[in-house]
């Protein structure tokens, strides 16, 4: 891959997506800033790919085998810009909702740093709300 738009795209498409998570040691550094932007509670922790590979096997753990469709790809310098939505269904606990069985969308929008060919920083952004929303309606419903 050559450049950081490629590098975040295929990032997305291949670990992000839970279709390969186990390889986000080939896009990320050894320590990447994940910058949690929450508006309750806005965060910066650090991630292995090791941790982040375990993150996406909680959101599989949570939502099954989602899809993850990118919506958008901007890229300017070692900067790229991400907007996707991931398509699931709540299958294990989430924010202490029990499982389901309901449809899930989340869209997510995030910058990546790309550094050297790997990701290094991003700022990530999901509707949680809007997930709040879903499963609040769900319970509702049954």
């Amino acid at each position: 891959m050559s450049n950081a738009k490629d590098i975040v795209h295929q990032f997305l498409l291949q670990v992000r997506s839970g279709r390969h998570p186990e390889q986000a040691g080939d896009f990320m550094a050894d320590r990447v800033r994940a910058h949690q932007v929450v508006s309750e509670a806005p965060a910066v922790v650090e991630r292995t790919p090791k941790e982040y590979t375990e993150h996406v096997q909680e959101m599989r753990d949570a939502y099954g085998p989602f899809t993850l469709t990118v919506d958008e790809l901007i890229a300017e310098g070692d900067r790229v810009y991400a907007r996707w939505t991931q398509h699931g269904r709540h299958i294990g606990p989430v924010d202490h909702h029990q499982p389901t069985g309901a449809p899930v969308t989340a869209i997510t929008s995030a910058v990546y740093r790309v550094d050297n060919g790997l990701i290094v920083e991003y700022w990530i952004q999901i509707d949680r709300q809007g997930i709040t929303n879903q499963l609040h309606q769900t319970v509702a419903e049954n």
